[in-house]
């Protein structure tokens, strides 16, 4: 072999080795390549398919055994889970240093459909919507409520009904602890509180929650068979524990302001205007807690007269401490008969508080009572004639003065003649007429 062929042939072997170890390199990156995007598909899809399995479970199959909400109306069984499933999502949001415009238009809502479902308890098919959850929540926290607390009282068990009916045939119920009013509201309702829900919750964030204006805790829409019912949720006016005997429904108006021969027949009936002066009633309460009280009514129909509403009122209701306690007295001698009631009845059905049967909590005195609950009471002062509480709130305020209410007030002018006080007045005259009656009762 001479020199020439052995120079050709490792000329030969070093191109095959070369190639063997550009091949190599090929081939390990190619698969490198291919097994990446391989996984990286696999992953993809196994994480899409993990996610709208977990939406789906989580809209639709909603598992009932972590807790039951049983009522005797398909619709507060509803209303329970809705409150439920709402304030345990809001945990999970991140409170906003400040709100926005839009958090006052947002709502959430989620439509369940679960066979699942025992419908004994539950309707297998509803909506559950919930308007503007941020803005509610923030005025929870500015009326110094828990959202653990607010779940607890209206989900640990069923509310309770009221017999009592209010304008255009709304509804009440009451927390089973009897600290929220749960009201069915119209859709008129509903759009006049978006028109005033901003400028509201500045006020209430103006006067650090301080007002005798309802507090509103929460505004829902529940969908059952197709059926839309709107509801509300306000603060109770009246104590929880603490009994009332008497309760009044004050406008600062006298025509047709009496109460029905119907009305009176009620266990406790709600008297008017005309009732409250002919029983030679007062509000008994010292100096200082009259300028508080007075200071506060005025700031709220200044600011409900700007927002062009008016047929409000303030709801009054007295608790005698005496009575009370004569009643416990006897309560007790009939403990054993009683033994078995599940609440001990419903012993009255005010306007905007339903309820207000004694508490299984007795207070440690004989007319105490916890400020950071019953927000709306005054004790009378101690010269009063008897020793009461008294619970007073302004009720009733998403009436606007329309169109509607403008020939109302035409129509009752002709009829009573214009120096009549009639209720349908425009709004700066209604708020100036209330506040000056109001004034009248407090001696």
């Amino acid at each position: 072999m001479g020199f020439g062929e052995l120079s050709h042939s490792s000329s030969t072997i070093k191109m095959h080795l070369y190639l063997s170890i550009y091949l190599s390199i090929y081939l390990s990156i190619y698969l490198s390549i291919y097994l990446s995007i391989y996984l990286s598909i696999y992953l993809s899809i196994d994480r899409a398919f993990t996610f709208v399995k977990t939406k789906t479970k989580k809209k639709h199959f909603v598992c009932q055994k972590v807790k039951l909400f049983r009522a005797s109306d398909p619709l507060l069984s509803v209303l329970m889970w809705g409150i439920n499933h709402s304030i345990n999502e809001l945990s999970h949001v991140q409170i906003p240093i400040m709100l926005m415009p839009d958090d006052f238009k947002a709502y959430s809502k989620i439509k369940v459909d679960n066979h699942l479902f025992n419908k004994e308890n539950m309707p297998s098919h509803f909506k559950f919507k919930e308007y503007c959850p941020l803005v509610f929540r923030n005025l929870r926290e500015r009326f110094s409520i828990d959202d653990q607390d607010f779940q607890n009282s209206l989900t640990r068990s069923a509310p309770l009904v009221s017999e009592a009916q209010g304008r255009s045939g709304a509804r009440f119920h009451t927390s089973y602890d009897k600290r929220y009013v749960i009201k069915t509201i119209s859709s008129e309702d509903v759009a006049e509180m978006h028109n005033i829900l901003k400028k509201y919750h500045q006020y209430i964030v103006e006067c650090h929650g301080t007002t005798l204006l309802p507090q509103f805790l929460g505004m829902y829409r529940l969908t059952v068979d197709g059926d839309e019912t709107y509801m509300i949720v306000t603060r109770n006016v009246f104590s929880h524990r603490l009994s009332v005997y008497k309760k009044y429904d004050l406008k600062g108006s006298t025509v047709a302001r009496e109460a029905s021969d119907k009305e009176k027949a009620k266990e406790l009936p709600t008297y008017k205007d005309n009732d409250f002066i002919n029983d030679g009633q007062k509000i008994y309460i010292d100096e200082e807690s009259k300028k508080t009280f007075l200071d506060k009514l005025r700031k709220d129909v200044e600011f409900l007269a700007l927002l062009k509403l008016m047929d409000y009122s303030l709801l009054v209701g007295i608790h005698d401490v005496e009575r009370a306690e004569q009643e416990e007295v006897e309560s007790e001698d009939n403990e054993g008969e009683e033994e078995g009631e599940s609440d001990g009845g419903i012993i009255g059905t005010p306007p905007d508080s339903p309820s207000n049967t004694l508490d299984s909590a007795k207070p440690l005195l004989p007319g105490d009572f916890d400020p950071s609950i019953d927000v709306y009471a005054i004790k009378s002062h101690d010269n009063s004639p008897r020793k009461e509480v008294y619970f007073m709130a302004v009720i009733d305020i998403l009436q606007h003065y329309d169109a509607k209410k403008k020939a109302a007030h035409a129509a009752k002018t002709v009829k009573h003649g214009a120096g009549a006080e009639i209720s349908t007045v425009n709004p700066e005259q209604y708020s100036k007429r209330f506040y000056d009656f109001i004034t009248t009762i407090l001696p």
